[in-house]
C-alpha cells in the first residue's frame, strides 16, 4: 500500500514539476521575445543561453538505454512546444547578437539542433523545427548578401551543418529511408491553405532544400540529382514488364514485394521531381551561364521523362493494384511536366541565347517537348495529366516564344484538334487553357526578332482562322438566324454561350497588357463574335446567367481592346447597355434574381467605371446618362436594402465619376487659378453633385462597415486631390452635416474600428473652418444632444479646447465622445423622478 501511495505521489510530483517547467519556460520566452536589449543585460543574456544549450544538450543526450525520440516523448508535450518556441526566438531575434560571442558554441548548438529536429516525436513538432532552420537559412543568406566579401568565411563555418541538414530532410521525404512515418501522413483531408497534411510537410521540407541551394549550389545540386537520378532508373526501366494483354498493355509487376516497393520508389520520384522543380530559380538570370550545364542535364533528363511516360501510355496501362499504382504512374507524369514547366525561364533565357547562336539543341529541346505534350492533349487522358500538359504548353507559349513553335509538327496537330468541328471538346478548364496557348502562339511577339521578322501577316490569318472555328457555333446564333435560333433549346444555346465566350474572354485577358500589334490582330480576330455578343444581349437580358457571363466578356474587352474597339462601337456598347437597364430591369435583377443578379449589374457598374476614367472627351456625353443610371435608377433601389450586393461597385462609380470628371462640375478659369482663394470655380451641374453627395452621407448612416471605409477613404482622397471640403458648395451646405453625422458614430460605437479614420476626416473638415465649427456648430450640436442636461452640456462645451492642430483636435473630439456617453450612462441609471442638481 505505501508502494502505490509513494508512486502516486511521485506521480503528482512529477506533473507539479513539469507545470512549473511550462511556466517557466513561457517566461523566459516572453523575456525572448524583446528584441532591444540594453547593453548591460547582454551578459546575463549570454548566460540565459549557455545554460539552455546544456539543456538542449541534456534533451539531445543519446544513450543506448535512452534514444533522444523516447525521451522527448516523456516530456510534457507544452513543455516540448515552449523549448522549440525559445529555440525559434533565439535564431530568429538574438542570434545574430550571441554569434559574435566566442563563448557561445554556435556551430554545435546547430548540431543539437539537428538530433532536436530529425526526433521530434510529432508531426507539428518537426514542421515547427523546419520552420526554425528556415529563419536560420534566411538569417544566413542575409548575412552573406551583407558582407559579401566574407562569404567564404561564413559558409566555410556552417558547410558541414548544411550539408547534413540537406541530407537528412532529403530522406525524410523519401519512403525508402521514412516509410512508416510518410504513410502516417493525411493525403485527403484539406486543411485552410487547401493543402493536405502530406502535401505540407512537402513543401516545407522543399523550401529548406531551396534555401540550401542558394547557400550552396553545386553542392545541393550534386547532393540532389544522383537521388533522383536512381528514382529515375526504375521509371525508365518499366518498359521492360510492358506485356500486351487482350485489352491492352499490362505491367508485369504482380509480386507483392515488388509492388509495394514500386510504390514507394514512385512515391519518392514524385517528391524529388518537385524538388527538381523548386530549384529551378536559381539556373536563371546571373547565374544562367554559370550554371548551365547542370540545369541542361535537368532539362534534357526531364524532357527524356515527359516523352517516354506519354509514348508508352503509362498512365493507361493495366496494373496489378490499380487502386495504388495507376494513381502513381500518372502523379509522376503530371510532376515531371510541371517539373518542366518550372524550367520555362530558362528555357527563355536559353531561347534568347540560341537566337544569337542559332542552336539546333534547343529546337530539339522544344520539339522534343511538344511530342511530348500533344499525345495527352485528348479527352482520354486523366484531367490531373491534361492539365499538367496544358499548363506546360501555355508556359511555353507565353514564357519561351520561340518563333518557330508554330511550324512544329505536333504543335499543328493540336491546331487542327481544337479547330476540328467534329473532336470531341476537352473539359472546360483544359480547352480554355489550350486555346489561351495557341493564341499567344500567334498573338505574342517573339523576343530578340525585329518587327519585320515576327511573320505578323502570317500569324494574324492564322490567329482569324483559329476565333473563326472557335467561335462557329455561337456565330450562328445571331437573331438573323432566326429559324436556327428557334430549333435549338435554351439549355443547348447557353451552352454554347458558356464555352465560347470563357475561351474568348481568356484570350484578351491573356493579351491585354501586350503591344499594340497583337491587341490590333487579337480584335480583328474576335470582331464578329463581339458584335454577335452584343446583338444577342437583349433577347438575354432576362436570362442573369447568361448576362453574367456576357457582361464578364465585355468588362475584359473594355479593359483590354478598348482602343482597338474604336469610338463608335465603344459608344454602341454603352448606349445598348443604358438602354437595356430601365429601372425595372434593374430592380428585378437586383431583387428577385439573388446573387446572380447582383453580379450583373456589378459587372455593369465595372463596365461604367472603365468609362468614366477615360481620358479625353470621347465619352464625356455619356456622363449625364451613367449619373442619371447611377442615381435615379439603381441608388434608390439599393438605398435601404441592408444587403451590401451592388453597393461598393456603385460608390466606386461615382467616386471614379468625380475624381476623373472633375471639370464637369467645377469649371476651373484661368483668373480662379491665378487668384488662388479669391475667386470661386464656376458651378455646374450642382443637383447630380449634392445628389450624389447626400448618398455618401447616407452611407455612412448604414452598418456596414466595409462600405463606411471605403467612402469615408473616396470623401478624404477627393478632398486630397481636389480639395473638396473647401469647394464652396461643400462648405456652405454640407460640410457640418458631414460632421455631425461622423460624430453621432462615434458617439453611437458603431463603427468603433475605424475611431481613428473618423477622428481625422472630422479634423479635416471642420480645418476648412474652425472659427465656424468652434462658435457655430459645436454649441448646435451639443443644443441637440440627447440625455444629458444643459449643465453638462456647458462643462462639455467649456472642456472641448480650441486646439487646431490635428493630435490635440482629434483627442478633443474623442473626450467630448466619451463624456458625452459617461453623462448619458449617469443619467439613464439614475432612478425616476431624481432631482439633477
Amino acid at each position: 500500500m505505501a508502494s502505490v501511495n509513494g508512486s502516486s505521489q511521485n506521480c503528482v510530483l512529477g506533473q507539479e514539476r513539469g507545470r512549473l517547467g511550462v511556466l517557466a519556460m513561457s517566461c523566459i520566452n516572453e523575456l525572448m521575445s524583446k528584441n532591444c536589449v540594453p547593453m548591460e543585460f547582454e551578459e546575463y543574456l549570454l548566460r540565459m543561453f549557455q545554460q539552455t544549450f546544456y539543456l538542449l544538450q541534456k534533451i539531445t543526450k543519446d544513450n543506448n538505454a535512452h534514444t533522444v525520440k523516447s525521451r522527448l516523448e516523456e516530456l510534457d508535450e507544452s513543455y516540448i512546444e515552449k523549448f522549440t518556441d525559445f529555440l525559434r526566438l533565439f535564431v530568429s531575434v538574438h542570434l545574430r547578437r550571441i554569434e559574435s560571442y566566442s563563448q557561445f558554441p554556435v556551430v554545435e548548438f546547430l548540431t543539437l539542433l539537428f538530433k532536436y529536429t530529425f526526433h521530434q516525436p510529432t508531426h507539428e513538432g518537426y514542421f515547427s523545427c523546419l520552420d526554425i532552420w528556415t529563419l536560420f537559412l534566411d538569417y544566413l543568406t542575409s548575412k552573406i548578401k551583407s558582407r559579401l566579401g566574407d562569404k567564404e568565411a561564413v559558409l566555410n563555418r556552417y558547410e558541414d551543418a548544411l550539408v547534413l541538414l540537406l541530407s537528412e530532410v532529403l530522406n525524410r521525404i523519401q519512403f525508402r529511408y521514412n516509410q512508416a512515418q510518410l504513410e502516417e501522413l493525411d493525403d485527403e483531408t484539406l486543411d485552410d491553405d487547401q493543402q493536405t497534411e502530406w502535401q505540407r510537410y512537402l513543401r516545407q521540407s522543399l523550401e529548406v532544400v531551396a534555401k540550401v541551394m542558394e547557400l550552396l549550389p553545386t553542392h545541393a545540386f550534386s547532393t540532389l540529382f544522383p537521388v533522383l537520378q536512381d528514382n529515375l532508373d526504375v521509371y525508365l526501366g518499366l518498359q521492360q514488364f510492358i506485356v500486351t494483354s487482350g485489352s491492352g498493355h499490362r505491367l508485369n509487376i504482380t509480386a507483392e514485394n515488388d509492388c509495394r516497393r514500386l510504390h514507394c520508389s514512385l512515391r519518392d520520384l514524385s517528391s524529388l521531381l518537385q524538388a527538381v522543380g523548386r530549384l529551378a530559380e536559381y539556373f536563371t538570370g546571373d547565374m544562367f551561364a554559370a550554371r548551365f550545364s547542370d540545369a541542361l542535364t535537368v532539362v534534357e533528363r526531364l524532357v527524356k521523362v515527359t516523352l517516354y511516360g506519354s509514348q508508352i501510355k503509362l498512365y493507361n496501362i493495366e496494373t496489378a493494384v490499380p487502386s495504388v499504382l495507376k494513381p502513381d504512374l500518372i502523379d509522376v507524369h503530371a510532376q515531371s511536366l510541371a517539373a518542366l514547366q518550372a524550367y520555362s525561364h530558362w528555357l527563355a533565357q536559353y531561347c534568347s541565347e540560341a537566337h544569337r547562336q542559332n542552336t539546333q539543341q534547343f529546337v530539339t529541346l522544344i520539339s522534343t517537348t511538344m511530342d511530348a505534350v500533344t499525345p495527352l492533349i485528348s479527352t482520354k487522358v486523366q484531367d490531373k495529366l491534361l492539365l499538367s500538359a496544358c499548363h506546360l504548353l501555355v508556359s511555353l507559349a507565353t514564357t519561351v516564344r520561340p518563333i518557330f513553335l508554330i511550324s512544329i509538327p505536333s504543335v499543328q496537330k493540336v491546331f487542327n484538334r481544337i479547330t476540328d468541328a467534329s473532336a470531341q471538346r476537352l473539359v472546360d478548364k483544359a480547352q480554355v487553357l489550350v486555346c489561351r496557348a495557341l493564341s499567344n502562339i500567334l498573338l505574342l511577339p517573339c523576343p530578340n526578332l525585329s518587327e519585320s521578322e515576327q511573320q505578323w501577316p502570317m500569324r494574324s490569318m492564322n490567329h482569324a482562322n483559329l476565333i473563326f472555328a472557335l467561335s462557329r457555333d455561337y456565330r450562328n446564333l445571331k437573331p438573323s438566324a432566326a429559324a436556327s435560333q428557334r430549333k435549338m433549346p435554351l439549355d443547348d444555346t447557353k451552352v454554347i454561350i458558356h464555352q465560347t465566350l470563357s475561351v474568348l474572354e481568356d484570350i484578351v485577358e491573356s493579351i491585354s497588357g501586350e503591344s499594340t500589334k497583337s491587341r490590333q490582330i487579337c480584335y480583328q480576330s474576335l470582331q464578329e463574335s463581339v458584335q454577335v455578343s452584343l446583338a444577342l444581349f437583349p433577347a438575354f437580358i432576362h436570362q442573369s446567367d447568361v448576362t453574367d457571363e456576357m457582361l464578364s466578356f465585355f468588362l475584359t474587352l473594355f479593359r483590354g481592346l478598348r482602343v482597338q474597339m474604336g469610338v463608335p462601337f465603344t459608344e454602341q456598347i454603352i448606349q445598348t447597355f443604358l438602354n437595356m437597364f430601365t429601372r425595372e430591369q434593374l430592380a428585378e435583377s437586383i431583387l428577385h434574381e439573388g446573387s446572380t443578379g447582383c453580379r450583373v449589374v456589378e459587372k455593369f457598374l465595372k463596365i461604367l467605371q472603365v468609362v468614366v476614367q477615360e481620358p479625353g472627351q470621347v465619352f464625356k456625353p455619356f456622363l449625364p446618362s451613367i449619373i442619371s443610371l447611377s442615381m435615379e435608377q439603381v441608388y434608390p433601389i439599393i438605398a435601404e436594402r441592408p444587403s451590401p450586393d451592388v453597393k461598393a461597385e456603385l460608390f466606386e462609380l461615382l467616386f471614379r465619376t468625380l475624381h476623373h470628371n472633375w471639370r464637369y462640375f467645377f469649371k476651373s478659369t484661368v483668373l480662379a487659378s491665378v487668384q488662388r482663394g479669391v475667386a470661386e470655380e464656376q458651378m455646374e451641374n450642382e443637383p447630380q453633385f449634392s445628389a450624389i453627395m447626400q448618398a455618401f452621407g447616407q452611407s455612412f448612416l448604414q452598418p456596414d462597415i466595409h462600405l463606411f471605409k471605403q467612402n469615408l477613404f473616396y470623401l478624404e482622397t477627393l478632398n486630397t486631390k481636389q480639395k473638396l471640403y473647401h469647394k464652396k458648395i461643400f462648405r456652405t451646405t454640407m460640410l457640418f452635416q458631414f460632421v455631425n453625422v461622423l460624430l453621432q458614430v462615434l458617439v453611437h460605437k458603431s463603427h468603433d474600428l475605424l475611431q481613428e479614420e473618423i477622428g481625422i476626416a472630422i479634423y479635416n473638415m471642420a480645418s476648412v473652418d474652425f472659427d465656424g465649427f468652434f462658435a457655430a456648430f459645436l454649441p448646435e450640436f451639443l443644443t441637440g444632444c440627447d440625455g444629458v442636461d444643459a449643465n453638462q452640456k456647458n462643462v462639455l462645451g467649456r472642456n472641448f479646447k480650441m486646439d487646431r492642430d490635428l493630435p490635440s483636435f482629434t483627442q478633443n473630439v474623442h473626450r467630448l465622445v466619451n463624456d458625452l456617453r459617461y453623462y448619458r450612462l449617469c443619467n439613464d441609471s439614475l432612478p425616476p423622478g431624481t432631482v439633477k442638481l
